[in-house]
């Protein structure tokens, strides 16, 4: 897989509940741009390396990204239930202590949602929060129970498919765990993620993860979807949202999320949730169209 390249800058808050790792990547002198990675309850270290090319969009960014609360290198004992609400207020804090308190939001499925929760609160006032002057949402994960139920029945289906069943039965002939362990480990993360992609054989050359699931299911519960849909308009601020035709997350969900907020859309045919690494290059002319499109 390709390698990950060291942060430029990294550390831990001081001014949220529980210390958040933070780190940067690319050109400080360049607007920064806040990176909201999925989950909830993972971390920001499966987007890399592929997604530091949003370093280059536009005139050129510097990247911030942090591992949210109870996932990756932010992980906590405190027994107290990790909600969006509390994502939003850490996302704030964050924000000010990093001096990208006016930054733009790229976010990634889950970081999509929270994106737009953070654009949501700032609008009303909440956490202190400044609007962001715009927001990137790519492949954002539902919201409303209907459409999270028919992505969780489509998941499971493709996991199950004859496709990854073969994948499987290679992996288990090939002798890796013997040969390699390592490799072994790797090749099986990538088949648990495969019914994400368009295309299960994609799945290679990922940074492997994990999702709490403590954190994941205390978050989703605290999510009203309906609410958030009904303050989508509030937003007011450019958006696009970019979502692969073969996602297991419906079309339908990220299309009704571009209208709620009035985001530009695009769909990237042939590709899944994992558009970074089956569809960089119509990924990177997909956002790039969009800032170029912005105000100066």
């Amino acid at each position: 897989m390709p390698p990950v390249p060291p942060p430029r800058e990294q550390g831990f808050t001081a001014t949220t509940g529980v210390p958040l790792y933070w780190c940067r990547y690319g050109d400080p002198s360049r607007p920064a741009l806040h990176v909201l990675h999925g989950g909830p309850g993972a971390s920001h270290d499966y987007l890399l390396p592929q997604l530091l090319v949003l370093a280059e969009l536009g005139g050129g960014f510097e990247l911030v990204f942090h591992d949210q609360r109870g996932g990756g290198r932010s992980r906590t004992d405190d027994p107290a239930p990790i909600t969006v609400d509390v994502h939003v207020a850490d996302c704030a804090a964050v924000r000010r202590e990093l001096g990208i308190a006016a930054a733009p939001i790229a976010g990634y499925s889950w970081g999509a949602l929270l994106a737009l929760h953070v654009a949501v609160a700032a609008r009303a006032g909440r956490h202190g929060l400044a609007v962001p002057p715009w927001l990137a949402l790519v492949s954002p994960a539902p919201f409303l129970p209907d459409d999270r139920a028919r992505f969780d029945a489509e998941f499971q289906r493709r996991q199950a498919s004859p496709a990854i069943a073969a994948l499987r039965a290679e992996l288990a002939a090939s002798g890796l765990r013997e040969r390699d362990p390592d490799a072994h480990r790797q090749r099986a993360f990538e088949l648990s993620v495969a019914g994400y992609f368009a295309d299960p054989a994609r799945a290679r050359d990922l940074t492997p993860f994990r999702v709490l699931g403590k954190v994941q299911a205390s978050t989703w519960a605290s999510v009203d979807g309906a609410a958030l849909l009904a303050a989508l308009p509030t937003v007011a601020v450019p958006a696009c949202v970019v979502h692969g035709d073969a996602d297991p997350i419906p079309l339908h969900s990220a299309r009704r999320t571009a209208d709620a907020v009035g985001a530009t859309f695009t769909t990237i045919p042939g590709c899944g949730h994992v558009p970074y690494v089956e569809a960089p290059g119509a990924l990177r002319t997909a956002l790039a169209a969009f800032l170029d499109a912005l105000p100066a």
